[in-house]
């Protein structure tokens, strides 16, 4: 008996309660990631601490807790609970509007929009003019469009400023509202993600090694700023695979993970070079050979696949049933940023299963407990077992997929979203559906 405890949050009777996972499993691949976790009739108790107390079939909770007190209590008859998104990733908090790429893309690749002056380019000249409280302004906007399409956490990368002052900029901004916001923030430094006008790729690198990692690293350990990953955006014409592997040590030697771009417009063999410095994640592999896959796969590195990135800019799919099959770590992201401009993992999750032909299941594991591991969170996110953060959404269906199933339909499925036993979005306008 759970006595007369008070607790946050008891969710009630849910048609389907999705776990994902039901032994702490740090991620799902091959068959694990089709068999997932479920229950039916179930409850779920979140604590005063934000973590999960309790899961279980709702007559046993209810038992259980029959004497305890709650801030709040959900009735989720009828309705599906599954774990919030780990939304990977909103690719910088830029301050350009790029719809003119899309109309560029008519007759032109992302590489030529690129080098006509379009592209991050583009991007850098805007966000070098904005003042932090501007950046900080549509950061929070975006991240409140991603929560309320059922994400709880998100990695936000740098990336548009190339120069170590706007670089901190943007660092700064993603630390404000990381404190400030309830969404879970992975901040990652991207300075890596074109060279500037007028370096070289050669001088670019050594500008990141010799002065703006050992900055980062003096305001990592003063606690102004925290910075969990490090990106590079190894392509040719960008930074080639000896530049990227110097960068990437550099940061895996002040403490940051490695997750980096790789593999998306040529064969670069950074599946490979991930696979050999201990990456924890590389995303987009469109191009990636067949000896990085099985690579990334014995080294236990997550593939991140993007699956608007690659609708938007019309490039080769990934091959998500290859990486399934060799036993790689597939995980999922939206790749937020001014060419993928997509804010819902729901719509990303579609395109996955329809695109790169992965079941519902292993888009689900691949965008919840997979794409917590990507980020190095699979300990406290990703699944809703004890002991885990209490982030979850309860969505108007009785059967999960409809989430998935229903390309463009989360705002009216998506009922609450609940981030360490909290609600912070409530849709009161939210639409009971139809199982069939």
């Amino acid at each position: 008996m759970a006595g007369r405890q008070r607790h946050r949050l008891l969710l009630e009777n849910a048609e389907q309660l999705v776990l994902v996972c039901g032994r702490r499993e740090p991620y799902l691949r091959r068959d694990g990631a089709n068999r997932l976790c479920l229950l039916r009739a179930a409850s779920l108790v979140v604590g005063l601490d934000g973590c999960i107390k309790a899961v279980g079939q709702a007559d046993v909770i209810r038992n259980e807790f029959s004497e305890a007190s709650f801030e709040r209590i959900i009735d989720c008859s009828g309705k599906c609970v599954l774990p919030g998104r780990c939304i990977f990733v909103i690719r910088r908090n830029s301050a350009a509007d790029r719809s003119r790429d899309m109309i560029l893309l008519a007759g032109a690749s992302y590489m030529e929009i690129h080098q006509a002056g379009g592209g991050i380019h583009f991007t850098v000249e805007h966000t070098r003019k904005a003042t932090e409280d501007e950046l900080l302004a549509t950061l929070r906007q975006r991240l409140g469009r991603m929560l309320r399409a059922g994400s709880t956490l998100v990695e936000c990368k740098s990336g548009y400023g190339l120069d170590l002052d706007t670089e901190l900029k943007m660092l700064r901004a993603i630390e404000r509202a990381r404190r400030s916001t309830d969404i879970g923030i992975s901040s990652t430094y991207c300075g890596a993600h074109a060279v500037p006008k007028g370096k070289t790729a050669t001088e670019a690198t050594d500008d990141i090694i010799n002065n703006h990692l050992p900055k980062l690293k003096e305001l990592k350990l003063s606690g102004e700023i925290h910075v969990n990953n490090i990106d590079v955006f190894c392509e040719k014409g960008v930074f080639d695979l000896e530049s990227t592997r110097r960068i990437l040590q550099a940061g895996k030697d002040i403490g940051l993970q490695i997750n980096f771009h790789g593999d998306e417009l040529h064969p670069m063999k950074s599946a490979e070079l991930g696979a050999e410095l201990g990456a924890r994640a590389i995303s987009h592999l469109e191009e990636v050979s067949d000896e990085g896959i099985v690579a990334m796969a014995r080294a236990k590195c997550a593939a991140v696949l993007l699956p608007a990135t690659a609708y938007m800019l019309r490039l080769k799919q990934p091959q998500a049933r290859k990486m399934l099959e060799e036993g790689v770590i597939v995980a999922l992201g939206s790749d937020f940023n001014p060419n993928a401009y997509c804010f819902s993992m729901p719509m990303v999750m579609h395109l996955a299963c329809v695109n790169m032909k992965m079941s519902m299941n292993e888009a689900l594991a691949a965008a919840t407990i997979n794409a917590a591991y990507a980020l190095g969170k699979s300990d406290t996110h990703g699944s809703l077992e004890v002991g885990k953060q209490g982030d979850l959404l309860i969505i108007n269906s009785s059967r999960w997929e409809h989430l998935i199933y229903q390309f463009g339909g989360h705002e009216a499925l998506i009922n609450y979203v609940i981030v360490k036993g909290k609600v912070i979005y409530e849709n009161e306008r939210c639409e009971a559906m139809s199982s069939y």
